[in-house]
């Protein structure tokens, strides 16, 4: 067996990092369907940036992130919403910054067999910041594809920027 190289050990790095955020993502997903609010609020950084556009707006701020997930959740039951997301491609921008972008299958599970579940089709296009030594969301920018196009300005630019 031979020993691991320098750039093979930093590429092992990059990914224990990588992987961080990915639980954090696949985390956020997990306490908004089971409206763990105050916890989800706490993966944002307190300057954090969420761009909904026309369907919910922008908030700015963990505390307003906070409040704004309560006023769509809280007269929800837990479940009644599904996120799954998939395809979830992050690159590292610097030691403590990174951007990705994750699908979006949005499905109700209040739906009867006859009907169609699905709420939404759609991409986050997201930045993180590790703070403490944790990963935490900085900015999430939910382009809408389907029922309806929704998308931001941003969404227009290639990605991932290669």
């Amino acid at each position: 067996m031979t020993d691991i190289t320098a750039d093979e050990l930093q590429e092992l790095r990059e990914l224990l990092e990588i992987e961080k955020i990915r639980k954090l993502k696949m985390l956020y997903a997990h306490l908004m369907d089971s409206h763990q609010i105050d916890a989800l609020a706490d993966l944002f950084t307190e300057d954090a940036v969420c761009e909904f556009g026309p369907e919910y707006g922008n908030w700015k701020g963990r505390e307003t992130i906070r409040e704004n997930y309560h006023g769509v959740f809280d007269d929800q039951a837990q479940f009644a919403a599904m996120h799954h997301q998939a395809n979830h491609y992050v690159d590292l921008t610097g030691p403590e910054t990174a951007i990705g972008r994750s699908y979006l299958l949005d499905v109700v599970t209040t739906a009867a067999p006859e009907e169609q579940p699905i709420v939404w089709f759609g991409l986050y296009d997201e930045e993180y910041r590790k703070v403490n030594e944790q990963w935490l969301i900085s900015k999430c920018s939910l382009q809408f594809l389907w029922p309806q196009r929704m998308t931001m300005p941003s969404f227009e630019k290639p990605y991932p920027k290669v």
